[in-house]
């Protein structure tokens, strides 16, 4: 009788270890859900299985933890944003290098946060960790202009690959203390349009928000 009580008793604190793992793993999912949102799903669509896909997301927070990623001083910020502006007047004209102008400015701006800068795919991690939901516009748009270095693509997939850069920039220079921003601008994941090319930066002192890419009255 003894014996048995003992196995029940085993039984039992087996089951309540069972659980506890059970729960503390779902937390764990909820929690990354929550940092990562729509990078989340698209890491675990890519992974074997969810498990991996959660280990990856937990290796990068832990990467990202390394290094200090700081706000840009005001004076900075400022002229960050008149390079945009540049960048976007000379769409018009030519908007593949526009585009390219682009991509090397979120590089300097990263940069500038602190971020390290190493082959694309680790930026973009990395990246991921503060700016979720805008990660996979800046791999849309850095997929466009790779495009456009070797092949032709329309004026419209370098307008939209605009669009999705100054996604990312705008949360670049948003002077948010812990370096991080998620669902503030108009944002667009996968291959679906922009709906509004107007998202500007919060700061209503840096006047580039009723710019127009590629367009003027009239086009």
């Amino acid at each position: 009788m003894a014996t048995l009580i003992w196995v029940v008793i085993a039984i039992v604190v087996v089951a309540a270890i069972a659980l506890v793992a059970v729960g503390a793993r779902k937390r764990r999912t909820a929690m990354l859900r929550d940092r990562f949102g729509p990078e989340y799903d698209r890491v675990v669509e890519n992974r074997d299985d969810r498990r991996a896909a959660e280990a990856d997301l937990r290796g990068r927070e832990k990467l990202r933890a390394q290094f200090d990623i700081k706000p840009l001083p005001e004076a900075t910020r400022v002229r960050f944003a008149d390079e945009w502006r540049d960048v976007q007047e000379n769409f018009v004209e030519q908007p593949a290098q526009a585009a390219a102008e682009a991509d090397a400015l979120i590089t300097r701006v990263m940069e500038a946060r602190g971020y390290p800068m190493k082959d694309f795919d680790a930026q973009a991690e990395l990246v991921s960790v503060d700016h979720p939901d805008t990660v996979e516009n800046y791999r849309f748009a850095h997929a466009v202009r790779q495009r456009a270095q070797t092949q032709q693509v329309s004026t419209e997939d370098l307008r939209e690959a605009l669009l999705r850069y100054r996604s990312l920039f705008d949360e670049l220079l948003r002077p948010e203390a812990n370096g991080a921003a998620r669902g503030t601008t108009a944002q667009t994941n996968g291959s679906a349009p922009l709906e509004s090319d107007d998202a500007g930066l919060a700061d209503p002192d840096l006047d580039y928000d009723d710019q127009r890419i590629g367009r003027r009255e009239g086009r």
